[in-house]
């Protein structure tokens, strides 16, 4: 499995510019890289090499491939059809052609990150470097699995319990009918067989994302207040989707600063930026990703001996951060994201007997 390394800023040149020399460092070290960018020009102007969306090798242990979301929703389609032919007797999708789907919004995030799991799967690379939008959607992109996998569990438990669920269940003449549009048996646990495999890959997604040694961020600034207010943001943003944030990188433009302050615990990288072509300044001056990942500060901790959960949510203050319990388990809002958080047995159900916010971390008892 590889390790997916990814950067988060307002500043889209420079976090383009970490990711390429983040890539060709770790292809130095003999690790086989793929630097997988977004459909613009970015990439293609900085590495001055014509990008397509196959892999392709532009120096040794590395290559660079770019996600253009047309082209991987028509090549999924396929894998769509293979499915509704798996499930219904009578397909109807068929006549329908991948190359004349049209791309609507968020599907752009939904196929990279599969794309991401492809190149991961195929055991091809040790490391995906994604430069991607760096902003809260990528956000978004990462905490899929944890979003989905909310809605399967939470809305599969309500359609069974409901009187529809128990009647297709329970119906002597609905299960003739059911049985005679789809090719799996659906009585014993309403669309167990499909929920199943994909709660398979959710779950995989999930896995992968609370382990830092697999997926793992950094933050890109520069001393601008308003990059490093954004910057500061994203951070506290990414933690409400489990993605560990491994430190912080600088983009220093001569000037001598240190925003060791900001962004404690976080080490702080200071780094140049590239001029003339030069990349070996930048590359040099890069942190070791992964040994700083494994000592980052945990996104959140369960302890069910104390009864307590710690979610670390920096950059943000207590009027920013609001709790609730209305369903089964806990939802916390920080900034523009809302999280769920899934408890052990130990802790299901229990109603919540306290919470406060203390130096970047909320803690919540039972």
């Amino acid at each position: 499995m590889a390790l997916i390394l990814t950067f988060l800023g307002k500043n889209g040149i420079a976090r383009s510019k970490i990711a390429i020399a983040a890539a060709i460092s770790l292809a130095t070290q003999g690790k086989r890289v793929l630097l997988a960018g977004l459909a613009d020009p970015t990439l293609p102007i900085l590495l001055n090499t014509a990008l397509t969306p196959d892999p392709q090798e532009i120096s040794p242990n590395l290559q660079a491939v770019q996600f253009q979301a047309s082209v991987l929703l028509e090549r999924n389609w396929d894998e769509v059809k293979k499915l509704e032919a798996q499930y219904l007797r009578t397909p109807i999708f068929k006549e329908v052609y991948g190359q004349e789907l049209v791309v609507l919004p968020g599907m752009d995030n939904a196929l990279a990150l599969n794309a991401i799991r492809e190149y991961d799967a195929s055991g091809k690379y040790d490391a995906i470097i994604y430069d991607g939008t760096g902003d809260a959607s990528s956000l978004r992109m990462l905490g899929m699995p944890e979003s989905l996998s909310w809605y399967v569990r939470r809305f599969r438990q309500l359609f069974v319990n409901s009187d529809l669920g128990k009647t297709i269940t329970e119906s002597p003449f609905l299960q003739p009918l059911i049985g005679s549009l789809f090719n799996v048996n659906w009585t014993a646990d309403n669309f167990a067989q499909p929920t199943n495999q994909v709660n398979n890959f959710l779950e995989e997604g999930k896995a992968a994302l609370a382990n830092p040694q697999r997926v793992a961020a950094f933050l890109v600034t520069t001393s601008d207040p308003i990059d490093v207010a954004n910057s500061r943001y994203l951070w506290g943003s990414a933690q409400q989707i489990g993605l560990t944030i491994g430190g912080a990188i600088l983009v220093a433009g001569g000037e001598n600063t240190s925003l060791s302050e900001e962004f404690a615990p976080l080490p702080v990288s200071i780094v140049p930026d590239v001029s003339n072509g030069e990349w070996q300044p930048l590359i040099d001056a890069l942190p070791n990703f992964v040994e700083q990942a494994l000592q980052a500060n945990q996104p959140i901790e369960i302890d069910v001996h104390n009864r307590q959960v710690r979610l670390f949510l920096p950059g943000f203050d207590k009027k920013q951060v609001k709790l609730t319990q209305y369903g089964p388990e806990v939802t916390v809002e920080a900034g523009d994201q809302r999280r769920n958080i899934f408890l052990p047995p130990a802790l299901s159900g229990k109603p919540v007997t306290g919470a406060k916010f203390q130096n970047s971390y909320l803690i919540i008892s039972f």
